[in-house]
């Protein structure tokens, strides 16, 4: 990730000035659940499934996390971020003896799996108030070693340069809890030979914790939480809530957080459909009842079923649709639909309901993606809709290729354009813009993006009269026709000092005289 947090401090990359923009990024989506083990919080970027089962453990009977992040790699997905979250999950504690007292190391990450050991030795060391400690993190599978942390010359002595709590803060697998000991640790070796180390494991073994709420799903944005750690990322496109439990599904609540956080961050949320439906009819009186009306959210239906599961259940599908959005990027662009040849589900799923052509015509109207048997055992998918509904302004993005497109140049031009706001306003700065934005336009629509090859670049830097030109910033208007849009759209970027603002305009040549309206590409 290019932003990290360290003390409340935030590092953002900003992209080198003029550099050309990327025209086909990477298509990068985010998973938040439960998993057996790993950071909980923080987003880790993973790019194969083997990487997931490494790090947060294999599939676990008690959260479908781990289906869905295979799902979507089956699927072509390449780039996933995942945020484990957990409800009163419990660390390991490990205990050092250190004459009458102990080293009460409380490991990392919790749950049930995490295993952690320590070793205490004094190779090197001279003075009774200092040891080296040794942290090892073991596979419970197989016991072999995957993880290894050495601290030289530490102090139990409060107040030292060295001493043992503060040297592991910056420990990935332990910390000291109080009380803090008041001799130096013993050594930990076999009673015949010194140097041979003896390992303390767990005087208290870790806990999972109990199944996820919807709200342990939201987290906190202050505390940077739940679906709120992705704010330590630079950018993700596609997020995704899988159930929280085998029989469970995400709630409204979480559903509706996380669209307000996808509209925040330029990003479309995958919702599955309820388990409760089992007809068009029921799919859309469901929708209206829930109230999901948004550019940023696209859901599908019917749910499906896996050839030779005994269980005949249904089961979501969601990470599927992640993964294959991800191909279709990376394959023929963001701007294609979702009802492309190429995209269709794996051979071993089926759709759990049939729907006839007449109702298929309904839900797509809804905005409702359908899953429908296809040709040759290949389920694929109809529709290519988001669930916008209601204005005017938002029914421009019922086109799921449309709006993943828009979202997408925004987002590029947003990062590409940062270096402009601390340079001088001039002219030259102006020109500059326009040709980095006029040249990535040039190649969209040469490789087909838009439906037509007519559209217009405008930037007012150092053009701009206005009194408050400094916190007004650089705006670049545009416009263009997105393959599959049945008119031209144009929008505004006003970049600032204090971040990208986006919203839609009634276009104009004239940069100083053009009315907006808040499109919800966020802020």
């Amino acid at each position: 990730m290019s932003g990290s947090f360290d003390r409340g401090i935030t590092v953002t990359e900003i992209a080198p000035m003029g550099q050309p923009i990327e025209i086909a990024p990477e298509t990068t989506a985010a998973f938040v659940g439960r998993a057996l083990r790993g950071p909980l919080n923080t987003p880790i970027l993973i790019h194969r499934f083997g990487e997931f089962c490494r790090r947060f453990g294999s599939s676990w009977s008690r959260s479908s996390l781990g289906p869905a992040v295979q799902q979507f790699f089956e699927h072509g997905g390449q780039n996933l971020y995942i945020v484990r979250v957990a409800n009163n999950a419990r660390s390991a504690l490990i205990c050092m003896p250190a004459g009458g007292s102990a080293l009460v190391l409380r490991a990392m990450e919790p749950g049930s799996t995490e295993r952690i050991r320590a070793a205490v030795d004094y190779d090197g060391i001279d003075d009774e108030r200092l040891f080296n400690l040794t942290l090892q993190r073991v596979n419970p599978a197989n016991g072999f070693i995957v993880d290894q942390e050495m601290f030289s010359n530490l102090s139990f002595v409060e107040g030292a340069e060295t001493f043992v709590g503060n040297m592991l803060l910056s420990s990935t697998m332990a910390q000291v809890e109080h009380p803090y000991p008041t001799h130096r640790p013993e050594l930990t070796c076999n009673s015949d030979n010194r140097f041979d180390l003896a390992w303390i494991g767990h005087a208290q073994d870790g806990t999972d914790g109990v199944e996820l709420l919807d709200y342990d799903l939201v987290g906190s944005r202050r505390d940077g939480t739940g679906i709120f750690a992705l704010q330590q990322t630079e950018n993700f496109d596609l997020l995704y809530l899988p159930p929280c439990g085998k029989n469970t599904e995400t709630g409204p609540a979480a559903v509706l957080a996380a669209e307000l956080f996808c509209r925040d961050r330029r990003a479309m949320l995958v919702v599955d459909p309820e388990a409760n439906w089992r007809s068009c009819a029921d799919v859309l009186q469901g929708v209206r009842e829930l109230g999901y009306a948004s550019p940023n959210m696209l859901t599908y239906y019917p749910r499906v079923k896996l050839r030779g599961d005994k269980d005949d259940a249904e089961r979501v599908a969601g990470a599927a649709f992640a993964g294959l959005l991800c191909k279709l990027d990376r394959s023929f662009g963001s701007w294609q639909s979702l009802e492309h040849e190429s995209v269709a589900l794996m051979r071993n799923m089926t759709p759990a309901h049939d729907v006839n052509e007449e109702e298929m015509h309904a839900l797509v109207r809804a905005g409702i993606n359908v899953i429908d048997a296809g040709i040759a055992g290949r389920a694929r998918i109809n529709g290519s809709r988001t669930m916008a509904r209601g204005s005017e302004s938002y029914r421009v993005f019922s086109s799921l290729s449309v709006r993943r497109l828009c979202l997408q140049i925004i987002n590029m031009i947003d990062q590409s354009t940062r270096w402009a706001v601390f340079e001088k306003p001039d002219k030259r700065l102006t020109n500059r813009i326009r040709d980095q934005i006029f040249s990535y336009f040039s190649d969209l629509a040469e490789l087909g993006a838009f439906a037509s090859e007519c559209f217009v670049v405008e930037c007012d830097a150092g053009l701009c009269r206005r009194e408050d030109r400094i916190e007004h910033g650089v705006t670049i208007l545009l416009q263009f026709q997105p393959l599959g849009a049945v008119e031209p759209i144009s929008f505004t970027i006003h970049q600032t000092v204090a971040g990208c603002r986006v919203a839609s305009t009634a276009f104009a040549p004239n940069m100083g005289n053009f009315a907006v309206r808040d499109l919800g590409f966020g802020v």
